[in-house]
């Protein structure tokens, strides 16, 4: 079975995965919001009247709802009332942190003992609030969002009134004017009624009043600066950007396809496996007498051939302890067992070059000549530890690879070619799509619609792209090829019981090469219960006392080296309103709210 043709299928998938609709978990119970009237009035004095009413539609139980009402720095609250029709409730007021919460608990029944079920219920609110209105030296504003994107459904429909103090003069805008239905003024009187507004999303009205209209404003906010001339170019700016992202969507979403199309290309032009003469099944022996962190790189790190991952190193490790470069022991302490690593330095001259620098980044974090294995992990786990195991580990990838492996070897065995264009798309694809799902989602306009589902495609792909292996679009030689499947079907070999089963080893050294090796390839723990299962076939003397790497392994010790190390890497990478005026999407008002 060919892995690069299923992987390519893999992710050619994912583009028509990522148009499948989430499945909500629970099915029996829903609501949405069938009508909203928000109507306001504004008062000479600057005080804003607020009434609003959400007709709920239920389906399933329900205990309640809860309206937030959010407040800008200054702005207040007061008078507030509810009114429930279709229900039987009572409420609270929440006062918190830059909002005000209203719950509001809902029964069926009189007695309040059955749950509201499958019905439709109307809200209301009624309050005054304070310091939403402002007025400038050259006119009176209000910036209010008739609908907040905090509300956890959509509304249907929502109608507004907005009684102003003058008939004449005034001026309004509605964003995003798409959800328009209708609006129109008739004296002081604006009427406005919408189309459906998705949850996430705001509908927010800017209104300017000539300040004639207003007199003892105390309930107003006073700015001292000209504030119609900046309105009016945001508004205009707004529109404009509207206008403009809607005649380019259509590009940008065939953008979204150029990416993937590149990459279908370059994998039937540089990722195909030459054909070589080999039919074998399984390996038996070590394919080649390379050193478990050789072939951790070029087999096991697939996504970075040639340098060795933690498991490599991890191998190293297991390495030196089957060839007693390090002693293991365990020690009792108050509550449990401590397993003990010791260092024997009169045979670090024997060692390579790479393995010096991993025999050195374990002394450096023990105790003279001993390492507690056991407790490891708390050593590494701080930014400074963490930060010097992980430039130690630096070092011994790169020892690995300019002591064994070296520009010269790697290029006999893998052309990186077609990665490192896959690699610039994949880069290119990402940006791109960020780019235009960014811009899709904060225009909120109906035509971004189709830039923003091919940006999610492109994204899926792109993301997707990070996680295949090198050699996927990378190519084998094939001399590496033939290296490639022989250490796979080695590993194949490991992982399989029944295999081993039926060609059980008779010694113990080669029981612990199968261990060192499967640790490298990812397969120790499979290695490992083998061993338990054939231990009564193994014969040796020194099979339990003698066999440092079974003692190791028994007592969790590369477990608990795996967990130490990734504690090392993960320690060392730790990761006011003012001027009276905002842009679209700024105003007072909105929040949000939901059901319970």
């Amino acid at each position: 079975m060919n892995f690069k043709k299923i992987a390519v299928v893999i992710v050619l998938s994912l583009v028509l995965l990522s148009t499948v609709n989430a499945i909500y978990a629970d099915e029996d119970r829903d609501y949405n919001i069938i009508d909203a009237i928000v109507n306001l009035t504004i008062d000479a004095n600057g005080l804003l009247h607020v009434n609003e009413s959400y007709t709920y539609s239920f389906e399933g139980k329900f205990n309640g709802v809860y309206r937030d009402i959010p407040l800008k720095e200054g702005e207040s609250i007061d008078n507030l009332k509810v009114y429930i029709d279709g229900a039987y409730g009572e409420y609270e007021i929440i006062e918190q942190s830059g909002q005000t919460r209203i719950k509001v608990y809902l029964w069926a029944d009189e007695a309040h003992t059955k749950k509201i079920h499958d019905q439709d219920v109307t809200v209301s609110y009624s309050y005054d609030m304070e310091n939403v209105v402002t007025l400038f030296n050259d006119v009176g504003s209000l910036q209010y969002k008739l609908w907040g994107e905090n509300w956890e459904c959509e509304v249907l429909k929502l109608t507004s009134n907005i009684e102003l103090p003058g008939n004449n003069g005034n001026e309004y805008y509605l964003n995003p004017e798409y959800y328009n239905l209708s609006d129109s003024i008739d004296g002081n009187t604006i009427h406005i009624e919408t189309k459906e507004i998705p949850s996430g999303e705001f509908y927010e009205l800017q209104v300017l009043m000539p300040l004639d209209d207003f007199s003892n404003a105390t309930y107003a906010k006073h700015v001292n600066a000209d504030g119609k001339d900046q309105i009016m170019q945001q508004q205009a700016n707004y529109k404009g950007e509207v206008s403009f992202w809607g005649n380019v969507f259509s590009a940008l979403s065939a953008l979204c396809f150029i990416p993937p199309l590149s990459l279908v290309y370059i994998y039937f032009k540089y990722g195909k496996e030459p054909k070589i003469d080999y039919e074998g099944i399984y390996e038996r022996e070590l394919p080649t007498d390379d050193s478990p962190a050789v072939v951790n790189a070029m087999i096991a790190n697939r996504d970075n051939i040639g340098k060795p991952d933690m498991k490599g190193f991890e191998a190293t490790i297991m390495d030196l302890i089957d060839r007693k470069v390090f002693k293991i022991h365990v020690e009792d302490s108050q509550h449990t067992q401590d397993l003990i690593l010791e260092f024997d330095d009169s045979k670090y001259g024997e060692l390579s070059p790479d393995e010096k620098k991993a025999y050195d980044l374990l002394k450096t974090f023990g105790d003279g000549d001993i390492l507690n294995v056991s407790r490891l992990s708390s050593k590494l786990n701080n930014e400074t530890n963490g930060k010097l195991f992980v430039k130690k580990l630096d070092e011994w990838k790169d020892s690995v690879y300019d002591t064994h492996i070296g520009d010269e070897r790697l290029n006999e065995y893998f052309h990186d070619k077609g990665n490192t264009i896959s690699q610039l798309l994949t880069a290119a694809g990402i940006l791109i799509a960020v780019f235009i799902f960014l811009i899709s989602l904060f225009s909120k306009h109906p035509a971004s619609m189709i830039a923003l589902v091919a940006s999610v495609i492109l994204g899926v792909i792109s993301f997707a792209m990070i996680f295949l292996p090198q050699d996927i679009f990378g190519q084998w030689t094939p001399k590496g090829r033939l290296y490639y499947l022989k250490w796979k079907n080695f590993k194949k070999f490991l992982s399989d019981n029944s295999l081993i089963k039926e060609h059980p080893p008779e010694s113990i050294v080669i029981w612990n090469k199968y261990l060192v090796y499967g640790t490298a390839l990812g397969v120790a723990d499979k290695v490992y219960e083998s061993m338990k299962l054939h231990e009564p076939r193994v014969h040796d003397d020194d099979y339990h006392y003698g066999s440092y790497l079974y003692t190791f392994h028994s007592y969790y010790g590369l477990s608990m080296l795996h967990s130490a190390f990734n504690d090392g890497v993960s320690a060392a990478n730790p990761s006011s309103d003012g001027g009276g005026f905002g842009g679209v999407g700024g105003g007072s008002g909105g929040g949000g709210g939901g059901a319970f």
